[in-house]
């Protein structure tokens, strides 16, 4: 038997020797006694030192406090004293000021309007904040960087505040049904004329625009077919295990395969593209109260090309860019300026008007069947119905905010439609709820016989097919 592997018992070994028996010649008892006593002298030391270490920690923060204090009341004093001031002020009656006092007016900087632009009225300080935004937005300012922040409830009243006049009540109605109470925008144009019919939320479709999310690929597939990198069917192979053609990654917005994309195409390209396309400039003319959106002057810092070209990192989108740019898709190339006339007179007097014509024509054609299949089996599902319908749509979320887009338009033989849903607020704001809300805006549309193109009358279709005489 291995002994040093057993028990000493079973090995027939004497025990050991207690090593407290070496240094203490007492009874058992004794020794707990004398343990006992050490551990509360031990303990005794401690607690009295850990109090005296207390004691000078809160005598110096004393004094610190009491040497503080008269600035810090000081200060109180002042600020308190400036808001009695200013409330005295505001309740006191306007006083003129004497002549000699008065400041000059601010000069005023016009810009010249150019075509489509209406002249700008600003200030030097108007200006000055402008330049540091875009500095800020740009990364030019040290330590600051571009953030994009968004705080909007799920629900609300979306129409509140909505101009109606000159819109197209039929189709205003459809959207406002649709919409319900979700919190969001809705922005149907005519394709082929560049008119908008209606605007749903019009503070928030007006506005300086949110991040495009996953909306951004349709125009970077558009690039990279102009460039010749990719074609419908072709795979493109990324680091995972699975490769889709074009028409898969549109349908199911795969994030990696356009986040290729965008390397290969890079920053410059890309940039050339997005702004023929209308990022970062207004795509209404003469839009009471129109923002344009932005579109940054370098890649992100956060993701580079990735991330730019698969969620739109530090692109600020508006509805209206979006409704442009599918418009040009529904009508084969062409970007209209959209007009949205507020009155009959401007509606019997509504002209199109071009703002760039894009040699998209023959590509239209390879990602239709991407922005079909993402209505039909991809993450626009919602939007399907017995209607064709064609479109993108988009999710981002930042916190438990989050954002949904659904950029669409109809593909028959009746009247065109372009339908831009833009959602804000919780987990129901995504882009399969957007698109969902574009799918009942068609629907309601549809149910009216919105689509229809009436027969233009003609001596065939006045005359009945058969002419009998009787005598």
């Amino acid at each position: 038997m291995n002994c040093p592997a057993a028990p000493r018992a079973v090995c027939g070994l004497p025990r050991p020797k207690n090593i407290m028996s070496k240094y203490y010649s007492r009874t058992r008892s004794a020794v707990r006694v004398r343990f006992v006593v050490d551990a509360c002298v031990v303990l005794t030391l401690v607690f009295g030192l850990t109090t005296i270490g207390l004691l000078n920690a809160s005598t110096t923060a004393g004094k610190a406090t009491r040497k503080s204090s008269p600035a810090k009341s000081a200060t109180s004093r002042k600020v308190v004293a400036r808001k009695k001031a200013a409330v005295l002020a505001a309740k006191a009656p306007a006083k003129a000021a004497p002549a000699a006092a008065a400041k000059p007016p601010a000069p005023r900087f016009v810009a010249k309007a150019g075509p489509g632009k209406s002249a700008a009225v600003t200030t030097p300080q108007s200006l000055a904040l402008a330049n540091r935004r875009a500095r800020v937005a740009s990364g030019a300012v040290k330590g600051q960087r571009w953030v994009q922040t968004w705080d909007e409830p799920t629900f609300k009243d979306s129409t509140s505040g909505d101009n109606t006049a000159g819109e197209d009540l039929v189709v205003r109605a459809a959207a406002v049904e649709a919409l319900g109470g979700m919190n969001g925008s809705i922005v149907v144009a005519d394709p082929e004329t560049g008119r908008i019919l209606t605007v749903v939320n019009q503070q928030l479709a007006l506005g300086g625009g949110f991040q495009p999310c996953s909306t951004v690929k349709v125009s970077v597939a558009l690039a990279a077919l102009h460039e010749s990198l990719v074609e419908r069917v072709s795979p493109i192979r990324f680091y995972t295990r699975t490769s889709r053609d074009l028409t898969d990654a549109l349908a199911y917005s795969n994030n990696s395969y356009f986040a290729n994309l965008g390397i290969k195409l890079g920053y410059d390209r890309y940039s050339y593209y997005a702004r023929l396309f209308g990022y970062g400039e207004k795509a209404g003319l003469n839009i009471e109260g129109e923002h344009p959106g932005y579109f940054p002057p370098a890649p992100p810092k956060d993701g580079g090309m990735g991330m730019l070209t698969s969620f739109g990192e530090e692109i600020s989108q508006t509805p209206l860019e979006l409704a442009g740019l599918i418009s040009a898709i529904a009508n084969g190339g062409t970007l209209y300026w959209l007009q949205y006339p507020r009155s009959e007179e401007e509606i019997r007097s509504f002209q199109p008007q071009i703002k760039r014509r894009l040699d998209i024509g023959n590509l239209i054609a390879t990602i239709k069947p991407g922005m079909k299949g993402a209505v039909e089996f991809g993450t626009a599902v919602r939007a399907n119905q017995s209607e064709t319908i064609l479109g993108k749509t988009g999710t981002c979320s930042e916190g438990r905010t989050h954002l949904g887009w659904f950029g669409s338009f109809n593909d028959t033989n009746g009247r065109k439609l372009v339908v831009v849903v833009l959602l804000t607020g919780g987990k129901p704001s995504i882009g399969p709820m957007a698109s969902g809300v574009a799918g009942d805006v068609y629907k309601l549309l549809a149910a009216k016989n919105f689509f229809r193109v009436p027969t233009p009358l003609t001596p065939a279709t006045i005359l009945p097919t058969q002419i009998c005489c009787s005598r």
